[in-house]
């Protein structure tokens, strides 16, 4: 009678478990036909998460900071920088400090690619490039530092302002810090400048009394090569896309100029406002606010070629947004949100939001996977929990 008992109940079980596979498959089959009818990939990552169940973020760690006042981070291939008044600090996946230098900054700035960063000192006469363990070459000017962009293969770009008639000098610097070049701009303002992934051109974007201009030179020759303006137009940044063209951010639109100095629009914002932008991580996003009172208005993800991947409507206040091909953070005024590749909000607690919503400046959607809320003080790190079982 026991074992009859028995069998009743692992048959009512194999039922149960027939039953949710059945639903689960139809709704794996619902998916990838709504996705087909509306014209977008299926994501069978997604897919299998769905089955497993849904993915959650948790607050994994945090990192300590002590190297003085006006903290900027960045990241350095996977693992976290952070340079301030006092020096810099690498720390490792793990939340421990990998590095540190001590490098006296009024205005600390940095920019970072491909595991090698350059931080600098705006409006000073030094600069320090870096890797994960050490100290590869220091920089000194002869004038005061606007910016300094750095490469994927190391090289670095750097503009100063040196006076006289002169506007902006620009120097590129090789791998190994040796400086191989350098070019004075008689008219213009220079605001900051990009090496191509070649090494073999330099975009340098500047204002001009009509407009934005960049313009282009080859390294072994001070003639320059051809410039692009923007009449009336405002050009707030510059990056060098693999493919050897530029892409741009203007106060109203976002667009590549291509190597026969063509501007193709990728995404034109007239009608907004734009609240912030990220552009390091292989996809664009852009925060656009609507002209009327409050903080309403639309983050949305771009790929190279302006395919619009994605959108979101908000009406809280945004201090940061920082995005990769894995995820989309964003730090509100109230605490932290991440968003996978499908654009969904992901699970994250009450606790680790305000956590990081405390004192918190700046995101950082990091290349391992998870993501970072930096305050003045520390970091908390969250990161991806996937419950497939």
């Amino acid at each position: 009678m026991m074992e009859d008992n028995v069998d009743k109940k692992k048959g009512r079980k194999r039922k149960l478990i027939k039953f949710a596979f059945s639903v689960l498959s139809s709704l794996v089959l619902l998916y990838i036909v709504v996705a087909l009818i509306s014209g977008r990939r299926p994501d069978f990552t997604r897919i299998f998460s769905l089955l497993g169940g849904r993915e959650a973020v948790e607050m994994a760690g945090e990192y300590n900071f002590d190297v003085g006042r006006n903290r900027v981070f960045a990241d350095l291939d996977g693992t976290l920088v952070s340079a301030g008044t006092l020096g810099i600090q690498v720390f490792d996946a793990g939340g421990s400090e990998a590095y540190r230098s001590s490098f006296r900054m009024t205005e600390p700035a940095i920019s970072a690619q491909n595991g090698r960063a350059v931080a600098y000192d705006i409006g000073g006469t030094a600069a320090r490039v870096f890797g994960k363990t050490d100290i590869i070459a220091s920089i000194d000017t002869d004038g005061a530092i606007v910016s300094a962009t750095i490469n994927r293969n190391g090289w670095v770009a750097v503009c100063t302002q040196e006076g006289g008639l002169t506007k902006g000098v620009i120097t590129a610097y090789n791998s190994d810090g040796k400086a191989v070049y350098k070019v004075s701009l008689a008219t213009g303002y220079a605001l900051s400048a990009a090496l191509s992934p070649d090494n073999k051109s330099l975009a340098i974007l500047n204002l001009t009394e009509d407009g934005s201009r960049i313009s282009y030179y080859s390294l072994n020759s001070e003639v320059i090569d051809r410039a692009f303006d923007l009449p009336g137009g405002l050009i707030l940044d510059i990056r060098y896309l693999t493919g050897g063209d530029v892409l741009a951010i203007s106060s109203d639109s976002l667009f590549i100029v291509s190597r026969n100095n063509r501007a193709d629009t990728l995404y034109e914002f007239a009608d907004k406002r734009l609240g912030g932008y990220s552009l390091d991580g292989g996809i664009m996003a852009l925060w656009l606010l609507d002209y009327s009172v409050g903080y309403r208005g639309r983050i949305v993800a771009l790929d190279e070629k302006g395919n619009i991947l994605g959108d979101i409507d908000t009406d809280r206040e945004i201090i940061s947004i920082s995005c990769d091909e894995s995820y989309l953070a964003i730090l509100r005024s109230d605490g932290i949100a991440i968003y996978d590749r499908m654009f969904e909000e992901m699970m994250l607690s009450e606790e680790p939001a305000t956590v990081a919503a405390a004192g918190a400046t700046k995101v950082l959607a990091l290349r391992d996977g998870s993501a970072l809320a930096a305050g003045d003080n520390s970091a908390i790190v969250f990161t991806v929990l996937s419950t497939i079982n």
